[in-house]
């Protein structure tokens, strides 16, 4: 098997877009090490403090961030970076080529629980100029690489850089992530979605509507079966899409209507997006593209419709929108 290394090695990424990678791979390792020790270290549990969300953090949610801040600062190579942790961007180089965006610990509510979380990541390139929130400002297809590092029986990294999804397994014995799937591919058709019921009330009509018709099965409009899965950390979910099929979902709501998304953009959406439109699913807001959107500021959030292509296209659909065929240019 290739090792990540030799597999960056043989694709058409520059060194410097490599050792960046490499970089972020060597810290989730020792991420991976902070996650299984668990209350064993003394990590589990809230901390007092809220981030610029309003969401209590969690003590890994603060030590993972530290632990990628150190590492992309002394690796070199980065001009600045943004977290779902942090209230700011932070410079990191003035030389630096880079922008890298993360969440270092999606999925942290799982924590005290020992369920799955992971880590997602997204970097862009650096414009020239002072660094500024601007910088960050950049639409999904700007990306040059993204990816997740889940945390649970195997430790495993899922990457792009716009030459497919490669699947990389860390070995417990060498502590090298080593490539067990080169071509992720999501069928494009599915029996399966993810999307918490609990706030089925709030939803939008559309969003009401498509799922009463999956709810339905066999006797409904869709005439087929769908079993439902949540496991409530964004990673562990459109990873089971990546490994066979299924559509994701966190729709607009009304619970709060000053917050009727959930999933920040650039932390979240525009890197789980690219790895799903790079193994051929599809990735919307309900309404649009979700990797054509230019965010507005680095914690904007939206709605999240990715996974299987035929299937996001029937909840599209329901929206009253067509992505099914190209525009027509001109």
């Amino acid at each position: 098997m290739q090792t990540l290394a030799q597999t960056l090695a043989s694709s058409k990424i520059n060194d410097s877009l490599a050792q960046l990678i490499l970089t972020l791979a060597d810290t989730s390792k020792a991420i991976s090490l902070a996650v299984r020790h668990g209350a064993l270290a003394g990590v589990l549990g809230a901390t007092e403090q809220e981030n610029v969300q309003g969401e209590t953090q969690k003590k890994l949610d603060v030590i993972t961030n530290d632990m990628l801040k150190d590492a992309l600062t002394a690796a070199g190579g980065v001009r600045g970076l943004a977290s779902e942790e942090e209230d700011f961007v932070v410079e990191v180089s003035k030389q630096g080529e880079f922008l890298v965006c993360f969440d270092p610990l999606d999925g942290s509510s799982n924590i005290d629980i020992n369920s799955l979380v992971g880590t997602i990541f997204s970097v862009l390139p650096a414009p020239t100029g002072p660094l500024t929130e601007q910088s960050f400002l950049q639409s999904g297809r700007q990306q040059l690489a993204a990816g997740y590092v889940l945390y649970g029986p195997s430790t495993m990294l899922a990457l792009t850089t716009g030459q497919g999804t490669q699947l990389f397994t860390l070995n417990p014995d060498t502590q090298e992530f080593l490539l067990t799937d080169a071509a992720m591919a999501i069928s494009p058709d599915t029996g399966e979605f993810a999307i918490n019921m609990s706030n089925q009330r709030f939803w939008e009509a559309p969003m009401q509507t498509y799922i009463a018709d999956l709810l339905l099965g066999d006797i409904g409009p869709r005439e087929k079966s769908f079993n439902m899965r949540w496991i409530a950390a964004m990673v562990g979910d459109v990873h089971r899409v990546l490994s066979r099929g299924g559509i994701f979902t966190y729709p607009s709501d009304n619970k709060n209507p000053n917050k009727p998304y959930k999933l920040r953009l650039m932390y979240e959406a525009n890197p789980m997006a690219f790895l799903v439109e790079q193994a051929g699913g599809k990735a919307s807001t309900g309404y649009e593209s979700i990797l054509d959107i230019t965010p507005s500021e680095i914690h904007q959030r939206v709605a999240v419709i990715l996974g299987s292509a035929n299937e996001v296209d029937a909840c599209l659909s329901y929206h009253g929108i067509d992505y099914s065929e190209e525009p027509e240019l001109g």
